[in-house]
This record gives structure tokens, sequence and C-alpha cells, in this order.
């Protein structure tokens, strides 16, 4: 299997990195993300990854709590760094050569991120793992994804998810929903879907960057997703 694309970004949600239903780290999940990123490498492809937090903070666990908004912002900043450190030891059980660039100073753990060194580690080889979102609080880490994406110059952003891709309807609530395998920019705006938040879809689509989403749970969901396949939504101009 190949890719067709030379350089990528991945968009995991914490959610991911946990068993479903539960919080935490689970081990087997972040080494098998591993082994897809290796036989990605293996052919070339330069990484980078942006991890969300929400195995270890969620959103709703922070207002129930009546922390800051701010604060949990920053709070969730953290857990992605946790989430990158992890991933970054599996992909290096893995040897896959890998970095841990934050946007928020934790320099005794990982690298700030700065643009020219993520651009050259990823020239290197090297897996990027892109954590602490963008170092500011009210933004989410689809727009991080989207951000980095843009700026580390990638042909397309995996967004790997807990569902199937996009659906005219959320398939949580309506057993009958319909699944979705490619659309373009307006047209999600038109029917008013639901992939990520506004700002990174702007981004996205100002950008001309590809989307696809995807279920991280599919087997081998990242490497067939970089093949082309239809794993999920594409979503491009």
């Amino acid at each position: 299997m190949t890719s067709r694309y030379k350089r990528l970004l991945l968009k995991v949600s914490g959610e991911g990195f946990a068993r479903k239903g539960e919080t935490g780290l689970d081990v087997e999940r972040v080494r098998a993300l591993a082994e897809q990123l290796k036989k990605l490498t293996a052919e070339g492809v330069e990484i980078a990854c942006v991890i969300g937090g929400g195995n270890i903070l969620r959103g709703t666990q922070s207002s129930d709590l009546g922390i800051d908004r701010a604060t949990a912002d920053y709070m969730g900043m953290l857990a992605t760094v946790i989430n990158g450190l992890a991933l970054c030891d599996a992909l290096e059980a893995h040897g896959v050569p890998t970095r841990v660039l934050s946007a928020i100073e934790v320099n005794k753990v990982c690298e700030p991120f700065i643009r020219r060194r993520a651009l050259r580690h990823m020239e290197k080889g090297r897996v990027v793992v892109l954590a602490g979102g963008l170092g500011s609080p009210y933004f989410t880490t689809d727009t991080a994804a989207a951000q980095r994406a843009v700026e580390l110059g990638c042909d397309v952003l995996l967004k790997a998810t807990m569902v199937d891709g996009v659906y005219d309807s959320d398939p949580n609530e309506n057993p009958d929903a319909a699944h979705i395998p490619e659309l373009s920019f307006t047209e999600v705006l038109d029917r008013q879907l639901r992939v990520m938040d506004q700002t990174a879809f702007a981004m996205c689509r100002e950008n001309g960057l590809s989307l696809m989403v995807f279920n991280m749970e599919c087997p081998d969901g990242v490497v067939r997703a970089a093949a082309g396949e239809n794993v999920g939504t594409v979503i491009q101009n």
C-alpha cells in the first residue's frame, strides 16, 4: 500500500488514546497507532501529529467543576503534552525517530514549536508530534491541526475520530443517518454538517487543504487513509 501524500498531518482525538467510555491512556491503542505511522515513515512519508487531550481532561468536566475557561484550556494543553510524550515513546520503541514540539514552554520534556525546526525534523524523516495546541486559550485542537497543516505545507489533514466519517445527521441519535463518502467545502456549509469547528474548517477551505475524516479504530485506518482509500469522508474544494 503506497501513500498518495508526501507530507501529511494527522489529528487524533484524545479519546482515541483511551478505551471506549474510559479515561486515561490505553497503551495498546497508542502502540497500534505507532505501528501504523512506522509503515508510513518506511515509505518516506513526512508526518506531523496533533493530539487532543480529551482522554485526560474533557471540556464538560471543567465546566462541571466550575473551572475558568482559559484555565481549563491551559490544562487541556498540558494534557496534550502527556499524550504527545506517550506517542513519542511508542514510536521510538518501534525504531521511528520522533520529536515532540510544544506551543507552550515545557523545555524539560520537549522542544518549543518553531516552524523551521519542525520542517527540518520532518525533512530528516522524524515524526513531529505537535503538543500544546496553539499555545493560547479559546482555540480547539482542530484549529491547531488546521493551522499547523497549512503552516508546514502538508498535502492533507487526516482527522482520526471515533466515527466513520461525516453523516447527514448524528449517527448516535439517528440510526438511519447516512454516511457521505465525499463532499466539497461548499456542500458542508450549505448542508450545515458538523465536521470541525468553524475556524479550523475555514482555514482548510481558504488554503485548499484537503481533509479526510475517518474512524481511527478502522484496521490500518491511518495507512489506508494516506493511500487514498475510501475509509471515511473526503472533503476538498
